[in-house]
C-alpha cells in the first residue's frame, strides 16, 4: 500500500472514479449464455408422430343431444340405430332435421383406432356438419 505525502493544492487527494468495471457483469452473462445454450435442447420434446388433422371447438350441451358412436369394430352408430358410413350423411339429416348448426357428439371405444375416429369425423364435417364435440368419461376425484 502507497501513501502520497505531498500534495499539490493542499485538499483533499481522492478522485471519484466515474467509471464502472464491467468485467463481472461480463462473466455472468457468458455463465448464463452457456447455461442456457445447454439447458435448451434439452427442454424440447421431438416425438415423431404421424397425427391427422383435425380440429374441434367445445360447444355447450344441448337438450336432446345427436350422438354418433363408432364402436370397436369400426361400425358407426347414430343415436341407437347402426349405419353404414356412406349413409351416415343422410341417418344425421334425418336425426337433426336438416338443421347443419347442430352440435353432433362423437362418442368413439378407447380400443378404436385414433385414425378410424377421424376418418369418421371428416366424414361428419364433409356432411356438412362442423360442430363436433368429443364425449369422454369424466375421471373420479382422487381421495386424499
Amino acid at each position: 500500500m502507497a501513501v502520497r505525502l505531498g500534495s499539490r493544492s493542499g485538499g483533499d487527494d481522492f478522485e471519484v472514479q466515474h467509471e464502472i468495471n464491467v468485467t463481472p457483469f461480463i462473466d455472468v452473462i457468458l455463465v448464463l449464455l452457456i447455461i442456457f445454450m445447454v439447458a435448451a435442447p434439452l427442454a424440447t420434446v421431438d416425438i415423431g408422430v404421424n397425427l391427422p388433422s383435425s380440429s374441434a371447438p367445445e360447444q355447450p350441451r344441448p337438450d336432446k343431444p345427436v350422438f354418433v358412436t363408432v364402436k370397436p369394430d369400426g361400425s358407426v352408430a347414430v343415436g341407437e340405430s347402426i349405419v353404414a358410413r356412406d349413409a351416415l350423411a343422410s341417418a344425421l339429416d334425418t336425426a337433426t332435421s336438416s338443421h347443419k348448426d347442430e352440435t353432433i357428439f362423437v362418442r368413439g371405444d378407447k380400443d378404436l383406432s385414433y385414425g378410424d375416429l377421424i376418418q369418421v369425423m371428416n366424414l361428419l364435417r364433409d356432411a356438412g356438419y362442423l360442430k363436433l364435440a368429443l364425449v369422454g368419461l369424466e375421471a373420479p376425484a382422487a381421495k386424499q
